[in-house]
């Protein structure tokens, strides 16, 4: 097992290494790994091809309870998380077909109207959209056409968009924290763990609101002097669009938007409903799919396979830490330095992650705790959940604080590359790190008062 325990290890630190690296495209290294893991760790290490079909979990899928939770939450079989990949391509397909709606640039272009142009009311309201919608979508499609339209607004109307662009990464992060779907490290965790959509919304999201209205406050005094300098013009507000234009089809929008609250009302009755989120995944798939009819073909082109291939050979590599009981391991330590120490395990577990997601990628990082919580919650007593949404905030905020620490940042700051907007990590880091640790400080205390 010493053997094995070695190879795991090696092949999962290499992995890391790569994809901070980032020579290679993350889902060749992940893949890569994962099928190392099965051959090397699993093969000629351990010479156990059960452990290895264990991992593929393929058998998982052709279940009942994969689909139909019968009211509760399901949880997921060791190995490849199936749930977790059907559920982010089902939401892919959906918020494709929204865009090729213009859902998303009307719903900016309108908000912006809303407020009149005005510098510091855009950037307000752009923050607490960015927050709200990356509850429901991924954050990184979020960001994709928030910064975009931010960059275009900025162009049109003469001021430097890179306030906004960063304030946005912000709370699209924090937003994401709030909700099982709103960040690949949650729905990891919701679906490892049989958390529900309404388990997260009334605990990492209450402590997401408290700390969104905290952020909001901090952009707004770092970047006041900025933003109140712009001088935005009539004749500026004269060329720019009607909101109405980016709507290419009326009844399409229509119907996307009527997809787009169902999902989120069958996410937020998931529990009670017996639906699964991969259920729910495909429901979300066919029915924009239909939606786009003739256009199936360009929705279906835009979505991110290779974020899909990435979360495939992840999970593998972490079974081989799992499976050889590193993990376990590394559990025992953490609770040889706690013991029962709910505060104290609560601590370390939210600033390790947070430091852990700033440097790496946060979603990695969180496929290799779950295990290491549960094995905790098994040996002291304390309560996974706890446990589970220290992690979770985290893994989403901690991996605010640098320009690699999360998907969206990396999307963010490259949206703005493209226009000539550099955000070197000089420029992103002066106000992401200090935002970081307010909100996991304040996130900590909130916990230790509820749950403490």
């Amino acid at each position: 097992m010493l053997t094995a325990q070695i190879l795991a290890i090696t092949i999962f630190v290499v992995m890391f290494v790569l994809i901070v690296l980032d020579k290679f495209e993350r889902q060749y290294t992940t893949l890569g790994c994962g099928f190392a893991t099965l051959i090397l760790v699993f093969g000629v290490a351990m010479h156990s091809f059960d452990t290895i079909l264990r991992t593929l979990n393929l058998k998982c899928i052709f279940t009942l309870d994969f689909w139909y939770a019968a009211g509760e939450a399901e949880e997921s079989c060791v190995g490849i998380n199936w749930a977790t990949i059907i559920f982010i391509a089902g939401m892919m397909i959906m918020v494709e077909g929204m865009a090729l709606s213009g859902f998303f640039r009307w719903l900016c272009m309108w908000l912006a109207k809303l407020v009149n142009y005005k510098p510091m009311a855009l950037l307000i309201s752009f923050m607490v959209m960015s927050g709200f919608l990356a509850m429901f979508i991924d954050s990184i499609t979020v960001i994709m056409f928030l910064a975009a339209v931010t960059v275009e607004l900025g162009k049109l109307l003469k001021f430097n968009p890179i306030p906004m662009v960063l304030s946005e990464i912000f709370c699209a992060n924090l937003g994401g924290s709030a909700t099982m779907c709103g960040d690949p490290p949650n729905i990891i965790i919701g679906t490892s763990l049989g958390f529900s959509f309404f388990d997260f919304i009334t605990n990492t999201g209450v402590i997401a609101g408290v700390s969104l209205v905290i952020v909001v406050i901090y952009f707004s005094l770092c970047y006041w002097r900025t933003m109140k300098a712009i001088v935005i013009t009539k004749e500026q507000i004269a060329k720019l669009k009607d909101p109405r234009s980016e709507i290419q089809n009326p009844a399409k929008f229509a119907a996307c938007v009527m997809v787009f609250l169902t999902v989120v009302a069958l996410l937020v009755t998931h529990s009670v409903t017996g639906l699964t989120v991969a259920t729910i995944g495909i429901i979300a798939a066919v029915a924009i799919l239909i939606v786009a009819g003739r256009e199936i073909p360009r929705v279906l082109k835009k979505v991110d396979y290779k974020t899909l291939l990435f979360f495939i050979g992840l999970f593998m590599a972490v079974s081989g830490l799992e499976e050889t009981g590193v993990l376990e391991l590394l559990a025992k330590l953490i609770e040889n330095l706690c013991g029962n120490n709910l505060m104290m395990l609560v601590a370390i577990i939210i600033w390790v992650s947070a430091i852990a997601s700033a440097v790496v990628d946060n979603i990695p990082f969180a496929a290799t705790m779950i295990p290491v919580i549960k094995a905790l919650a098994a040996s002291t007593g304390v309560d996974l959940s706890v446990l589970a949404w220290a992690l979770a905030i985290g893994t989403d905020i901690g991996g605010s604080a640098t320009p690699i620490g999360a998907s969206a940042n990396v999307v963010g700051t490259s949206v703005a590359a493209r226009n000539g907007y550099i955000i070197d990590w000089g420029k992103y880091c002066k106000t992401a790190i200090p935002g970081t640790v307010i909100v996991i400080a304040v996130s900590m205390i909130l916990i230790f008062i509820r749950y403490c």
